[in-house]
C-alpha cells in the first residue's frame, strides 16, 4: 500500500539505496571469509554464507556487484574446500554462470565473443575499462576455477587461452589489482609444460616475481604456486624449499589475505614434506 502512495523518483530513490545495502552487504559476506585466518571455520562457515549469498542475487538478479561477489564466494568455497568432484564442478560452473552475467552487464560484446575466435575474444576485452576491472577480474578467476575442476576434459583445457587473455587485460588495465593475482594466474599458466614440451616456464617465472613484488611478499600464495609450479617443473629443489621455508616463517599482517596466507602456509608445509621425495625421483 505505501508503494502505492509513493512518488516515482521516491520509489526509485528507495530502490537504488536497497540495492547498494545489498551490494554492501554481498561485499562484506566475502570480507569476512578473506580475513578469517582459521581455515577450518572458514570452512564451516562458507555453506550459510552461501546461502545468504544466493537470496541476495534472487532479490536482485542483473546487480553485477552482488553476482560478481557471489561468483566469488562459490569459485573461492569450491577450489579450497570442496574435494569432491561433482560438488565442485556444480559450483564452479555456478559461479562462471554468475561472474559471466556480471560482466557481460556492462560489456555484452564479451558473452558474444566468447564461442568465437581469439582475436575477437581479445577485441571484446578491450571494450572493459578500468571502473569494471573487478567484474572482469572475477569472471577471469571464476573460468580459470571452472578449469580447475574440469581439468580431465578437453573442452576445458581448450579454453585456456581465453582466461589468459582476460588475465592480460586485467594487467594492463592495473597490474597491481588485488595484489597482483593476475600475474599469479599467468604464471601458472605459463609454467603447465617443461620447454621440450612446449612450456614458457620463464615467462611464468617472471610473472611469479612480479605477483611476489607487487604484494611486497605479503601474498604467500604466490611463492607457493611459484614452488609448485615452476621450481618442481625445472627440478630446482634449492628454489623449492627456500621459497617454502620464507612462507612457513612469514607473519605478514595484511587482513585481506588472512585467510588465503592460511592456506598457503598449509600448502608449503605440505609441499616441504615432500620435497625429498620429489626431487630425489
Amino acid at each position: 500500500m505505501l508503494r502505492k502512495l509513493l512518488p516515482p523518483f521516491l520509489l526509485f530513490s528507495l530502490s537504488a539505496c536497497s540495492s547498494m545495502v545489498s551490494e554492501r552487504f554481498a561485499d562484506n559476506l566475502g570480507n569476512a571469509i578473506l580475513t578469517q585466518s582459521d581455515p577450518e571455520i572458514a570452512a564451516a562457515s562458507m555453506p550459510t554464507f552461501l546461502v545468504m549469498m544466493d537470496s541476495l542475487v534472487l532479490g536482485d538478479p542483473h546487480n553485477p556487484a552482488i553476482l560478481s561477489a557471489s561468483a566469488d564466494l562459490n569459485g573461492a568455497y569450491a577450489t579450497r574446500f570442496v574435494s569432491d568432484t561433482a560438488r565442485a564442478r556444480q559450483l564452479t560452473d555456478k559461479a562462471l554462470r554468475q561472474a559471466r552475467i556480471a560482466v557481460c552487464e556492462v560489456v555484452d560484446a564479451i558473452c558474444r565473443a566468447e564461442s568465437t575466435g581469439l582475436e575477437a575474444f581479445r577485441e571484446a576485452l578491450n571494450q572493459v575499462h578500468k571502473d569494471d576491472i573487478g567484474l572482469l577480474y572475477s569472471y577471469g578467476t571464476a573460468w580459470a576455477g571452472w578449469i580447475q575442476t574440469h581439468r580431465n576434459d578437453w573442452n576445458g583445457l581448450a579454453q585456456v587461452p581465453k582466461v589468459e587473455a582476460v588475465m592480460i587485460r586485467v594487467t594492463e588495465l592495473d597490474e597491481n589489482y588485488e595484489w597482483g593475482r593476475a600475474h599469479l594466474y599467468l604464471e601458472v599458466i605459463n609454467s603447465q609444460l617443461p620447454p621440450a614440451l612446449g612450456g614458457q616456464p620463464e615467462r611464468g617465472r617472471a610473472h611469479f616475481e612480479k605477483a611476489i613484488e607487487i604484494s611486497q611478499g605479503r601474498d604467500l600464495i604466490a611463492k607457493v604456486e611459484y614452488a609448485r609450479h615452476y621450481a618442481r617443473l625445472v627440478f630446482d629443489q634449492q628454489l623449492h624449499d627456500r621459497l617454502l621455508e620464507e612462507v612457513v616463517v612469514a607473519q605478514p599482517a595484511v587482513a585481506k589475505l588472512n585467510l588465503s596466507n592460511a592456506l598457503a602456509k598449509q600448502q608449503a608445509r605440505e609441499l616441504l614434506d615432500t620435497s625429498k621425495e620429489y626431487f630425489e625421483e
